[in-house]
């Protein structure tokens, strides 16, 4: 497709300001457009309208995308970006394509429910109301995926040259950097999402690149995690929810949290700190990707940790029990006695967790765990914050069950590790984009770089365009 073409490198900024989710950056060259990371914004209501407004480029205009991992706020839009023309390469990691195949048709079929729900209750606006994208515009999007190996540098477009470098997050993420070919040539560095050092089973992020440019995660910008003291209460929620009968409900991301959770209450039972309660996992999603780990780790491929030691099934505490179809699904309302529930979606904003913690919220024998970040206007956060009342499927529950937030359990960087992280770069970069983050993490990240490392640092505004030349 013809379009103008820019004098020199510019960066757009289409998602991922003042939010954590809504990952897309579009970098435009005079011989290329390309857009890195591709996902659905989520949380607050002017928030999921974005997803539904015109992509602010006419979506064949682009010649391919990067895609650093596979969680929806990252490649959730892609189905969308094909829906309406994009017909390009997506160039990402081999187990970020598998986990997309498992994370995008899922999620169109949830698109496709909602819009089912609406039409037959009449709730939309629109007659008939549609789907953001379908499973079809999903398994297009599949189609187009391209395997990129880490550490080796390859065209994704025209003139410019994208290195895929492990980024410890969740099997197959990325940091990505790209170097653009010119009369003056620059690179551009993508964290995405940064992992931790102590990731259980994946090794640490790679040290950053050389680069002119960096953006850089912010997610925790504003805070520590104190692994200690949360580790030891989510210890202690659960021996206290079993000493009074009640069941725990872990809202966990199905790919990744719910897998570090798992293995963190397999070690909590081996060593006798907590009972050895049933534990369900109910989420197809998070089941079909515990499948993938299962396989990477048996592989032992580069990403996974060289002094991890399965001894059996990792992610199996004891008494795991998988819960796949609908009617396993309800069958755990009839369980008696103490028990583990670890269901998708880990903000609460959809998914089976709703039905279990509709049941499990007015009673005060059971808990609740909070085990990851907790987006603005996510019914997590609201938990979070102390709310008394939650309102799902068109009513409000009381919450009388115990509320605990765990955030040892993020597998983001908090801000000491991404100043850490950034400190290792071999050279200074000219400027720090910060993105990712709510605006008051983000500005706190801001204020620690400029201060710790006397680096040029800034906060895009969405939709801001800044030159690269």
């Amino acid at each position: 497709m013809k379009r103008d073409r820019t004098a020199a490198p510019v960066l757009r900024f289409f998602g991922a300001t003042g939010t954590v989710t809504g990952s897309r950056f579009l970098l435009d060259t005079p011989r290329a457009r390309v857009l890195i990371d591709c996902g659905l914004f989520q949380g607050l209501k002017p928030l999921r309208l974005r997803n539904w407004s015109s992509f602010p480029v006419d979506p064949a205009s682009i010649d391919a995308v990067a895609l650093t991992h596979a969680h929806l706020d990252h490649s959730g839009y892609l189905p969308a970006l094909v829906r309406h023309g994009f017909r390009g390469p997506i160039y990402a990691t081999e187990h970020t394509h598998a986990l997309a195949g498992i994370v995008l048709p899922d999620s169109a079929h949830i698109q496709e429910e909602d819009a089912g729900y609406a039409n037959r209750r009449g709730t939309s606006k629109h007659v008939p109301a549609l789907p953001l994208y379908t499973i079809a515009d999903a398994e297009r999007a599949l189609d187009q995926f391209r395997v990129a190996a880490f550490f080796q540098a390859r065209e994704v477009a025209p003139g410019v040259h994208a290195t895929f470098l492990p980024a410890g997050h969740i099997l197959g993420s990325a940091m990505i950097r790209l170097a653009i070919d010119g009369p003056q040539p620059r690179t551009l560095l993508v964290s995405g999402d940064l992992g931790r050092p102590q990731h259980p089973i994946l090794i640490p992020p790679a040290d950053p690149p050389a680069a002119d440019v960096v953006l850089v995660e912010s997610t925790y910008g504003d805070r520590r995690h104190e692994d200690a003291e949360a580790l030891a209460r989510f210890e202690e929620t659960i021996v206290r929810t079993a000493a009074r009968g009640g069941t725990i409900v872990i809202p966990s991301f199905a790919v990744d949290r719910t897998e570090v959770v798992l293995l963190y209450l397999r070690r909590l039972v081996g060593e006798g700190r907590v009972p050895n309660l049933p534990v369900y996992v109910d989420s197809p999603m998070a089941l079909a990707a515990l499948d993938v780990y299962r396989q990477a780790i048996a592989e032992g491929g580069i990403e996974i940790r060289p002094d991890f030691a399965g001894n059996g099934d990792p992610f199996d505490p004891g008494n795991l029990i998988e819960a796949r179809t609908v009617e396993e699904s309800m069958a755990i309302n009839e369980a008696q006695g103490a028990s583990i529930i670890v269901s998708a979606s880990g903000m609460a904003s959809g998914g089976r967790v709703l039905h279990h913690l509709m049941r499990c919220l007015p009673d005060e024998r059971n808990a609740v765990l909070l085990v990851g970040f907790q987006a603005e206007g996510t019914r997590g956060r609201a938990l979070a914050d102390g709310a008394r009342e939650i309102k799902m499927h068109g009513r409000y529950v009381g919450v009388r069950a115990e509320v605990a937030s765990v955030p040892a359990f993020s597998v983001h960087a908090d801000r000491d590790e991404i100043v850490a992280w950034l400190r290792r770069a071999p050279r200074t970069p000219e400027t720090v984009f910060i993105v990712h983050g709510e605006e008051s993490a983000a500005q706190a990240l801001h204020d620690t770089i400029e201060r710790e490392l006397r680096w040029v640092a800034a906060v895009p505004r969405y939709g801001e365009l800044v030159r690269l030349d």
